[in-house]
């Protein structure tokens, strides 16, 4: 690749747990000939993603072009972290052929395209594409994409439900940006449920998007790499609720990280976790914990009360303790309370 030709970017955004880390590291270990980098943007203080698609790098995604930006959504860090980053991978003694970014799951992707009209990176970066990931199960529910009707019935009704849920926004921010949508837990979905998940965003897209199942990140590479919608050209195509704002805030959202002795039992904390979700709201838990009696770090993972646990890696040389990154809207994060049902103290 010459300095004339620009690197192509591809943005992976989508709510938070709906598969981008699993996604990425499918790409990485099929590069298709392509020298890959990675811009992992985190929402709080504590990375985890990042340090799961670090364990996966190999000659076509080393570790040194993975990068994780966790001071807060890049859109909002754009002249401090994102084009200083992108720099730096631009100036690696070999470019890459293509650069992954996974957006915070709160992040709204049209602020983040708007980054690269920047005078900086405009002539040598362009955004091959936008994939958004939506998880089947849960938008066949209809938690992400309610039903217009629906709402304003809702909101006829009841006087406290006079605008759409933050969540539903980000969602739909999400889908009016994307270039494609992957619907992912395809599995867990059924086939009415992916025929659900397919209404619910056709009826916020704001155009015909391509909408593909995937199931543990698993699809071909050629599909997601190599679109070429230079989509920082076509914003008007991409409409946003925020669109006319001045700035772009995560005012609804807070991150609370809980710092936990070692466990004895992954299930009872698995069934605390879920607990957390039905009785605070609790959007997603992530984090490493030590189990007693186990040399190899647990990786857990939850979205709602659906969580997932997994030995990842030995601890190594890293210190052995136990880390989670709470994620809920910001009326109800409780730290203490948080901390007392993660470790188990009786109400």
């Amino acid at each position: 690749m010459t300095d004339l030709v620009k690197i192509p970017v591809t943005v992976i955004t989508g709510f938070l747990g709906s598969g981008k880390t699993t996604l990425i590291r499918h790409l990485m270990q099929n590069p298709q000939g392509r020298r890959l980098a990675v811009i992992v943007n985190e929402f709080g203080t504590l990375g985890v993603d990042g340090d799961i698609l670090r364990g996966c790098a190999d000659a076509s995604c080393p570790a040194e072009n993975i990068v994780e930006l966790a001071n807060g959504c890049i859109c909002c860090t754009v002249a401090d972290d994102f084009i200083p980053t992108l720099e730096s991978l631009m100036a690696l003694p070999e470019r890459p052929d293509h650069i992954l970014i996974e957006t915070s799951g709160l992040a709204l992707p049209k602020p983040l395209l708007k980054a690269f009209d920047w005078p900086a990176i405009r002539s040598r970066i362009t955004v091959d594409g936008v994939v958004a990931l939506a998880d089947a199960e849960a938008v066949a529910a209809g938690r992400f994409a309610p039903d217009v009707a629906a709402v304003d019935a809702q909101r006829a009704a009841d006087d406290s439900l006079d605008h759409e849920t933050p969540l539903s926004e980000v969602f739909e921010d999400q889908i009016a940006c994307a270039d494609l949508v992957l619907l992912t837990k395809a599995d867990l979905a059924g086939e009415a449920g992916l025929a659900a998940a397919r209404a619910a965003i056709e009826a916020v897209a704001p155009r015909p998007l391509p909408a593909l199942t995937v199931t543990e990140g698993a699809i071909d590479p050629r599909l997601i790499l190599g679109l070429d919608r230079a989509a920082e050209d076509d914003l008007d195509a991409r409409p946003s609720h925020h669109d006319g704002a001045d700035d772009h805030e995560h005012e609804d959202f807070d991150t609370v990280v809980i710092d936990l002795p070692e466990i004895a039992d992954p299930a009872d904390l698995s069934a605390r976790i879920a607990r957390l979700a039905e009785e605070q709201h609790i959007l997603r838990v992530k984090g490493h914990v030590a189990v007693a009696g186990k040399p190899m770090r647990l990786l857990v993972q939850a979205v709602g009360a659906r969580v997932r646990h997994q030995y990842d890696r030995p601890w190594g040389e890293t210190p052995r303790a136990s880390r989670l990154v709470v994620i809920a809207e910001h009326d109800h994060v409780d730290p203490a309370a948080i901390r007392a049902v993660l470790e188990g103290v009786p109400a």
